[in-house]
């Protein structure tokens, strides 16, 4: 009955189905690991990030260049800030509301200037009225003390395209956007302090890129539940294949083919052993007789 398995059609299922299950199998395994290692990201850098507010705060030429490691931990630098080249930084969200950061650039003794994101302000940085309230910066040596963070890429969460933009903003905070702008050497890196003058508010330190439970790490698990879902669905049509082909078989071995004519109906009146009825003929009419005068 099962002799239809060694036929070439069959041959070519059955290869596809054996190659087929164990490939989604692994594939969903692969994309459940990338959601486990995610997962574990996260709760590294939560440890990170706890550890590191507790820390003590480090030179930054001993934190740079910033990894993993080293992101979001505190780093102090000594230098004068660069009033004149102060930017502003259009489309920062802070607690759903639209703003724009404050940079401005902190030379060090070395000459090389580290960007500071001194604040976070809410409205427009086209708007007067809205830079108007943007504090100045402190005067002299100062020291600063802020979360380290890497330069920004235009994927970054957040980070619109800067095209466009007028002259003092900035849409990237990184040294490759301030080249351009600044006429010193500036680190590859930026700090954002804890507290923040006047009006501004303090910018919470971001994630570090490509870690933490973000929206490539729940498609990750979608993906993982879509080929488990492949591998079911192969092994389901190879199940109804065999079935209606076992079917087909048996209903050969009875004499059944699927181009045999169905019977012919049986005329009507014939059920439960009735006579079929004849159509009712008229009487012939009696020949009217002529009689001639």
């Amino acid at each position: 009955m099962y002799r239809f398995l060694l036929t070439s059609r069959w041959w070519a299922i059955n290869v596809f189905a054996v190659l087929s299950i164990p490939v989604c199998l692994y594939m969903g395994s692969w994309q459940l690991s990338r959601f486990e290692t995610r997962v574990d990201s996260h709760r590294e850098q939560q440890t990170q990030a706890d550890e590191a507010k507790a820390a003590a705060a480090e030179p930054l030429r001993e934190l740079l260049p910033v990894s993993t490691e080293t992101f979001g931990r505190r780093a102090t630098a000594t230098g004068r800030y660069d009033a004149g080249h102060q930017l502003l930084v259009p489309n920062r969200s802070l607690d759903d509301r639209q703003g724009f950061y404050v940079l401005t650039p902190l030379r060090t003794d070395d000459g090389k200037a580290i960007p500071v994101v001194r604040g976070w302000l809410p409205g427009d940085a086209d708007s007067k009225a809205d830079t108007a309230a943007v504090p100045a910066p402190p005067t002299g040596q100062v020291s600063v003390t802020g979360s380290l963070q890497a330069s920004e890429s235009p994927r970054s969460k957040g980070v619109r395209s800067a095209g466009g933009l007028p002259e003092g903003q900035l849409g990237i905070i990184s040294a490759a956007s301030l080249v351009n702008i600044l006429p010193y050497e500036v680190y590859d890196a930026w700090l954002t302090t804890p507290k923040a003058e006047g009006a501004l508010t303090p910018v919470p330190p971001t994630a570090a890129p490509n870690s933490g439970l973000d929206l490539k790490a729940f498609q990750n698990l979608g993906y993982t539940g879509e080929w488990f879902v492949f591998a079911g669905f192969v092994l389901f049509m190879w199940f109804r294949l065999f079935r209606r082909e076992v079917e087909a078989a048996k209903d050969l071995a009875l004499g059944i083919t699927p181009d045999q004519p169905e019977d012919a109906k049986a005329p009507k009146g014939t059920e439960d052993g009735e006579a079929p009825e004849t159509p009712a003929t008229e009487e012939p009419k009696a020949a009217e007789s002529t009689t001639r005068p």
